[in-house]
């Protein structure tokens, strides 16, 4: 009798234990422009519609918002495979959009991470100019900017403040290219920032990510990376281990978010924030609704 109480008892707590990890809180992360504000927003919307239990915690910086996904702060945010790759693990090794997505799939693994399917929109890093410029008319790629630069051309070009120092932002782009910017050129301020300073004529390079819609918005021209210098950057969602394994139901309707997402449909999405200049909460609820998510 004594040893049937015990296997009903165990049955219980195992039960209660089960119960408790499925109402467990969920902490969605984001990082500190409007495509990642749009993302959290999204993943929290639909997680809490889906009978989760959800915070969410954004405006973080990069290696802000990954430290507190290792460390247990964070449960689920939107990386980017490029910058897994390239700025958290160390890899310099250039490699096509399946193969980075595997690779840090297995790598993150090891610390405890879980990358979810991947979409279709690869939100890379990209410098832009005017579409109508004397002095960067004749810049088709990154090329010909390297040559520019070591030419004494003096171009003032608009960055984050995470792009001088990231392997796969400026130090690994002018290695790449073979030249110095020179610290005279380069304007460092936020990431919204960048797109307002190249329309407004005070810079005269910006940096871009592909899936803005300020790029058509604004007529920017995109500068060919002709030596594949910048790696790809598909987005898609990545839960800690842990916690998917006590939640399995959270990755379902992640997966069927990724599989909505694209170039056009992102640069649709931010264009709505940053141009048409709705709340992120309305694009975000409108969307999910749209495609049947929620």
């Amino acid at each position: 009798m004594r040893h049937t109480s015990t296997i009903i008892a165990g049955a219980v707590a195992g039960m209660l234990m089960a119960g408790s990890a499925q109402a467990a809180e969920i902490v969605v992360g984001g990082k500190n422009f409007t495509e990642q504000f749009l993302l959290a927003e999204m993943t929290a919307q639909l997680l809490a519609a889906k009978g989760f239990d959800v915070t969410k915690r954004d405006g973080m910086g990069s290696q802000v918002v990954r430290d507190a996904q290792v460390n247990g702060q964070i449960d689920v945010y939107w990386e980017y495979t490029g910058t897994s790759l390239v700025t958290y693990n160390k890899v310099e090794e250039r490699m096509d959009a399946e193969a980075t997505y595997n690779k840090v799939k297995e790598l993150d693994a090891e610390k405890g991470l879980t990358w979810l399917d991947p979409s279709a929109a690869n939100n890379t890093y990209a410098l832009a100019v005017r579409s109508s410029d004397d002095k960067t008319d004749s810049i088709v790629n990154l090329s010909d900017l390297a040559k520019a630069y070591e030419d004494g051309t003096s171009l003032l070009m608009a960055v984050n403040a995470e792009f001088p120092q990231r392997p796969d932002g400026l130090p690994g782009l002018e290695a790449a290219y073979g030249f110095q910017t020179g610290r005279a050129n380069i304007r460092p301020m936020d990431s919204g920032l960048t797109y307002q300073a190249l329309q407004q004529d005070q810079v005269d390079i910006a940096l871009v990510f592909a899936t803005d819609g300020r790029i058509q918005a604004f007529d920017f021209r995109v500068l060919e990376d002709d030596k594949g210098f910048f790696p790809n950057y598909a987005l898609a969602p990545v839960v800690r281990t842990e916690i998917l394994e006590a939640n399995p139901a959270v990755a379902e309707p992640l997966n069927a978010l990724a599989v909505k997402l694209d170039d056009a449909t992102m640069q649709r999405l931010n264009a709505q924030v940053d141009v048409d200049k709705r709340e992120i909460e309305a694009v975000a609820g409108d969307f999910l609704k749209e495609n049947g998510l929620i």
